[in-house]
C-alpha cells in the first residue's frame, strides 16, 4: 500500500505538549517536502505552526461546536471533507479515540504513551531513561511510512524584533535572559524566594524578561520587575505570537518542567530547565538540549523521584524538593551557557 500524501495530526493540548510536536513536524516536513499535514488542535496553539512548510491548523472548538460526542461526529465530518488520508494520533486520549471511530475506513497510528514503563519508573522498580515524547511522536509517523531523523534539527531564523516588543529587553548590549519562575504544579517550581535571588543576581549581568500568566503570577512578576533593574515582566501583556518572537531572541531560557521551556526548545534556544518531583527520564525534557541543562533535585535527599509523571502527586516531605539545587548552581549555569 502507498504511503499516505496528507496525514491527519490530532494534539489538542497541552501546551508543552503541543510545543513538542513542532520539531517532530518540522523534520518530518523538511524530509518529506511533498507530505501534507493538517494538524487538529485547539486555535490558540495556531502561533506555533506558522512556520512550518505544507502544515497546515485546522482548529478544534471542544466548549463550542464539537463538544461532546455530537460535536465530535460533526468534527469528523468536517475532516473527511479534507480528503487526509491517514491520522497521526499524538494524543491518544478519549476525544481522539472517538474520532478514530468516526474515521472508519482511514488508517490510525495512536500515540504509545509508554504507560507500563513510566509506572515502574514512578514505582522505583525501574530507575532509567525512558523514550522521549519526540521519540514516541517520530514514531507514529514511521508507522504510517515516514520515518524521521531528529538527530540534526534545523530552526527557522528570528524575525527581526517589533519595536514594541524591543522595549522588554532594556539593555541593547547585554545578553538577554528569559525566565518563567511558574509550572502547573508547585512542586514542580523552584521556591519563590530563592527564584527572587536568582532573578536579582542574573540582572546585574543580564538583561531578564519574567514570563508567567494568570492574575496572581502577574503581580507576583510585575513585583520582581519593580525590585530590580534589567527585569521586565511581560505576563499578561503580550499574546502568544508576541511571546514566541520575544522567546526567539533570547540567549538561554531558564524555566520548570514546564511549557515554556519546550516553547523556547521548539524554537532553538537553549533552555536551563530546574526539575522538582519529575525527572527528565519519564521523557519529558525539552527538545535537543544537553544533559547537563537539566538541574536535578538531589535523590539523596528525595530518593523517591519521580514521584509522578505530571509532578501532581508526591509524598509529604516533597512539596520543595527543587529548592535542593543550589542558587549558586543557577546562577553559574546561566552564566556558563550565556
Amino acid at each position: 500500500m502507498a504511503n499516505p500524501n496528507h496525514i491527519l495530526v490530532l494534539r489538542f493540548s497541552a501546551m508543552g505538549d503541543v510545543a513538542m510536536t513542532i520539531p517532530v513536524l518540522r523534520a518530518l516536513t523538511s524530509q518529506y517536502p511533498d507530505l501534507k499535514i493538517t494538524v487538529v488542535t485547539r486555535a490558540f496553539f495556531k502561533p506555533f505552526f506558522k512556520d512550518l512548510n505544507n502544515v497546515t491548523v485546522y482548529a478544534a472548538d471542544f466548549k463550542g461546536k464539537h463538544k461532546g460526542v455530537i460535536g465530535l461526529y460533526k468534527l469528523a465530518k468536517e475532516l473527511k471533507a479534507l480528503h487526509f488520508d491517514a491520522v497521526a494520533d499524538l494524543h491518544n486520549v478519549l476525544r481522539s479515540k472517538i474520532l478514530k471511530i468516526f474515521f472508519f475506513g482511514k488508517k490510525v497510528v495512536q500515540l504509545d504513551k509508554g504507560r507500563a514503563e513510566k509506572k515502574a519508573l514512578v514505582s522505583g522498580a525501574d530507575f532509567k531513561p525512558l523514550k522521549t515524547t519526540h521519540q514516541r511522536y517520530a514514531e507514529v509517523f514511521m508507522t504510517l511510512g515516514y520515518p524521521v531523523d531528529l538527530t540534526a534539527p534545523t530552526f527557522s531564523k528570528p524575525e527581526a524584533l517589533a519595536p514594541y516588543l524591543g522595549q522588554y529587553i532594556s539593555n541593547k548590549n547585554r545578553k538577554t535572559v528569559g525566565i518563567a519562575p511558574f509550572a502547573a504544579h508547585s512542586s514542580k517550581m523552584y521556591p519563590l524566594e530563592k527564584m527572587k535571588s536568582v532573578i536579582a543576581e542574573v540582572s546585574e549581568y543580564y538583561n531578564v524578561v519574567l514570563f508567567g500568566g494568570g492574575a496572581k503570577e502577574v503581580k507576583i512578576l510585575n513585583q520582581i520587575e519593580q525590585d530590580n533593574r534589567h527585569v521586565k515582566s511581560v505576563a499578561g501583556q503580550l499574546n502568544l505570537e508576541e511571546e514566541l518572537s520575544l522567546i526567539s531572541h533570547l540567549d538561554v531560557m531558564l524555566a520548570m518542567d514546564s511549557g515554556n521551556a519546550h516553547m523556547a526548545a521548539m524554537l532553538g534556544v537553549k533552555v536551563i530547565t530546574i526539575w522538582g518531583v519529575t525527572h527528565p527520564f519519564a521523557g519529558f525534557a525539552p527538545f535537543n538540549q544537553a544533559e547537563d541543562m537539566a538541574l536535578l533535585a538531589d535523590r539523596t535527599r528525595f530518593p523517591l523521584i519521580p514521584t509522578s509523571i505530571y509532578g501532581n502527586k508526591y509524598p509529604e516531605g516533597y512539596e520543595n524538593a527543587a529548592g535542593s539545587v543550589l542558587e549558586a548552581t543557577v546562577v553559574s549555569k546561566i552564566k556558563e551557557v550565556v
